[in-house]
């Protein structure tokens, strides 16, 4: 990132009013004077814990997905195990304790995949994504508002669903195709 440019923020921000607040997100609305000079209002969405996914491989280059209906979207949806992470807890600890609350899968070597932002025109949303390995199965320890199933597929599948668009949960898409980039696929 040291050859890409960096500009200073355009924005002026001229008043902060709080719209809603909970223990998971807070919705601020800004009175702003935008990069042209313009007054207007800019609405933020700020999230109380980073977004954790997780690349659960097996030696066979398998991968685990976690099936479950996300209400936002009033669909079923089909991703890598993922959850939210305090920020007074590392990334790591959230990761191995989210594969473990929905797959029961617990890892002996973790590495980190990607660090990334999910939705910067509206959100401060950022994720990181690791890869687990040497996976051990233990029982499953949901949260009580979590009705998941879990899948294991083939590397090749799971990136054949990305590009047909049957899986469209970001995370994954993302964490998918950085590894069909390094050849894990």
């Amino acid at each position: 990132m040291a050859d890409l440019p960096i500009q200073r923020n355009p924005w002026k921000i001229t008043k902060a009013k709080p719209i809603y607040d909970n223990p998971w997100l807070q919705i601020t609305e800004f009175d702003v004077i935008n990069p042209s000079g313009g007054n207007g209002i800019y609405g933020k969405v700020h999230f109380k814990n980073r977004a954790i996914g997780i690349v659960a491989l097996t030696r066979e280059n398998e991968l685990y997905l976690v099936g479950q209906y996300r209400f936002p979207l009033d669909r079923y949806s089909w991703e890598l195990p993922e959850g939210g992470g305090p920020f007074d807890q590392t990334p790591l600890e959230a990761a191995k304790r989210e594969l473990l609350e929905e797959t029961g899968l617990v890892a002996a070597k973790w590495e980190e995949l990607l660090t990334m932002d999910l939705s910067n025109s509206v959100t401060d949303e950022v994720a990181t994504i690791f890869i687990a390995t040497d996976l051990e199965q233990r029982a499953p320890e949901p949260e009580p508002t979590e009705q998941l199933m879990t899948l294991k597929r083939p590397l090749s599948q799971v990136f054949d669903w990305v590009m047909q668009g049957e899986i469209t949960d970001s995370i994954t898409v993302a964490a998918v195709l950085k590894l069909k980039v390094l050849g894990y696929c």
